[in-house]
């Protein structure tokens, strides 16, 4: 709305349209008098209403540059929330998509370490103890070394080799500590 609406309300407007007024001659007619007064308020008028309107329309003017300043503002906003956006939306993918392909990793490599530790297992119970695996050794050499001695007493051609009945002896006469504790 513009700031001057009459130029009566202007500070030092009634002065000025008083001025105005004062100028015009009295000695006329009444009626011509009368008249050019009226013309010359009316000119007053005119020139107040175009004051006005100039005033008016250099504020229009000023407020349609800052119109055209705002939209482009709001165009430039609107683009940068727009590439914000859209960057945040790729940005979501490619989390997504990393976790996605983490998630796969990691599920591959837990079955791995799974196989991995069900062939250790399998072979803990495949393979013996290198302690079992030596005495094991040392027993069937001690056979493969009797074995000519108890040869022919396992075809029924000889008596029991010399040594077995010590061994038997020598059993007997172990003594354990628990039967030692129940004494």
């Amino acid at each position: 709305m513009c700031s001057v609406l009459n130029i009566s309300d202007r500070p030092g407007g009634q002065r000025f349209f008083k001025s105005v007024i004062k100028h015009i001659p009295r000695r006329c007619a009444p009626a011509s008098a009368e008249a050019t007064r009226k013309s010359l308020i009316s000119e007053v008028q005119t020139w107040g209403r175009q004051l006005k309107m100039s005033s008016c329309l250099a504020q229009e003017v000023h407020l349609a540059r800052r119109h055209e300043e705002i939209l482009a503002q709001r165009s430039e906003l609107l683009q940068q929330m727009e590439t914000y956006l859209r960057d945040k939306k790729t940005k979501k993918t490619w989390q997504t998509q990393a976790a996605d392909a983490a998630h796969k990793r990691n599920a591959a490599l837990l079955n791995d370490i799974e196989a991995a530790e069900k062939r250790l297992q399998e072979r803990m119970y495949l393979l013996p103890h290198p302690d079992t695996v030596k005495l094991e050794t040392l027993y069937w050499a001690s056979i493969k070394e009797s074995l000519p001695k108890w040869e022919e007493f396992l075809l029924g051609r000889a008596e029991v080799p010399i040594g077995f009945k010590k061994m038997k002896a020598t059993k007997q006469s172990i003594n354990y500590p628990e039967e030692d504790s129940q004494k």
